[in-house]
């Protein structure tokens, strides 16, 4: 007898524990709605650790959260740490981390306790210099598992539901309904592609933390096949380091009753991926050039996507022609002239005795601004033919001052569809150069 009230105890005790995974809603709260920064197809949210608000990057593609370059933020207490190494995209070795465990998250009125997180220590690990604003981590499925999470690109905004009928039933009066496979904490669908005239069915991952519109895994089926017309590319930054590959055009993409004509298509090399341990039958990713493209809302729990048609549905494809990746490295004090807001310096009267005033209107004022370098140049592309280098700081683009431009400006300027003259002033060893390029489509 004594031993059956144990174990109804322990069921009563435990059951409660598992059932309050996952950010929890206050009392009484049905939903919320939380702006966040759209950066390179890749949303960046506001959440708090332990207290402190940090900037996340907001990823169905990593099972687990992920902080990194907290250099700024070391008021951040962690609790129960412990040595570990991590290992995914890139093609360096394994990277030093943490594990703590016992954290609380806060996203608005939002709260999930006990929380276990990984810290990446090395300070090469650093997403802010090719976004160009601080990013501290990754959150992935701990964010979406158990409430329906909408991400509105257009309204730029996050909501999330509460998980019951009521809101089901609501969206999916206006959204269409996309089967989805939750595959260790990862959400994957099945479409298709067209190559070579020929239907390939893919299994893909779901990954809005991916800026590409799809990536294929060309070791993973024979069907899947590089096309002619190609170039290399970097394709992005992985916890193992630099992610490379090709670029090139496929001729359709299928997602449930969607179409999508000649995307641009990322083939990443077998060593950028060796360390990724995937799920059976995965070919690839869809990532934000195309959920972008939709209002999405994505529900685990029933292992459904609903999808809805933004103005950005028909948007051309596009990628970067100049062949030159820029990321900050650091800031440094720039002097601006700016309209000054003071009260009148002179004051004089005119012979009907109106007043007549003298203003000193413009004054020199001393603002951070960031340092933009070029971290990569693709061989035989526009920019290496013009005598670019890997490590040149960009003084000017266009004969405008670097600094009056964001990062994602000046990555949308080498995207442009039109072929556009583009102007780069660099210091390359303490020397002035100059260099000049026309933007033109290689695919």
């Amino acid at each position: 007898m004594k031993k059956t009230i144990v174990i109804i105890l322990i069921y009563l005790f435990v059951c409660p524990v598992f059932a309050q995974q996952g950010f929890q809603f206050e009392k009484d709260v049905n939903k919320i709605s939380v702006p966040f920064k759209l950066i390179n197809n890749l949303v960046f949210v506001p959440i708090k650790v332990n207290g402190v608000e940090l900037n996340f990057l907001l990823d169905t593609g990593v099972a687990e959260t992920i902080l990194f370059s907290l250099e700024d933020k070391k008021e951040v207490r962690f609790f129960n740490t412990e040595k570990i190494l991590l290992k995914g995209l890139g093609s360096q070795e394994a990277v030093e981390g943490l594990k703590s465990t016992n954290n609380i998250l806060e996203f608005n009125s939002m709260k999930y306790s006990n929380h276990m997180l990984y810290i990446i220590l090395d300070p090469e690990f650093n997403l802010s210099s090719h976004i160009g604003i601080p990013v501290n981590g990754i959150i992935g499925y701990h964010f979406f598992q158990n409430n329906l999470v909408e991400v509105n690109y257009r309204k730029k905004r996050v909501i999330v539901y509460k998980d019951n009928d009521e809101n089901r039933k609501k969206i999916e009066k206006s959204y269409k309904t996309i089967p989805i496979t939750v595959e260790k904490s990862k959400p994957y669908l099945k479409s298709t592609i067209i190559q070579d005239n020929k239907e390939i069915p893919v299994k893909l991952l779901i990954d809005i933390g991916n800026s590409d519109a799809i990536w294929l895994f060309q070791d993973r089926s024979e069907l899947i096949k590089v096309p002619a017309k190609n170039f290399e590319d970097f394709l992005g930054r992985g916890f193992s380091g630099d992610v490379k590959g090709r670029r090139a055009i496929i001729k359709k993409f299928e997602m449930g009753d969607f179409e999508f004509n000649n995307p641009v298509v990322a083939f990443p090399d077998s060593v950028s991926i060796r360390n990724v341990n995937m799920v059976p039958d995965r070919k690839g990713s869809v990532g934000g050039e195309i959920m972008k493209r939709f209002t999405v809302v994505f529900d685990y729990e029933k292992n459904q996507m609903y999808l809805k048609k933004n103005r950005d549905y028909s948007a051309p494809f596009s990628y970067n022609k100049s062949g030159v990746e820029i990321q900050q490295n650091g800031l440094q004090w720039v002097q601006e002239t700016v309209r000054m807001e003071t009260v009148p310096l002179l004051t004089k009267y005119n012979e009907s005795g109106g007043a007549k005033v003298f203003t000193n209107d413009f004054k020199y004022k001393f603002r951070l601004k960031p340092i933009y370098e070029i971290a990569y140049v693709r061989q035989n592309s526009l920019a290496a033919n013009t005598g670019l280098q890997k490590g040149d700081i960009i003084i000017s683009i266009n004969n405008h001052p670097i600094h009056k431009h964001s990062l994602q400006e000046i990555n949308a300027l080498f995207k442009a569809e039109e072929e556009k003259w583009i102007t780069l002033e660099v210091e390359r060893k303490s020397e002035i150069l100059k260099f000049r390029f026309q933007l033109y489509n290689i695919l």
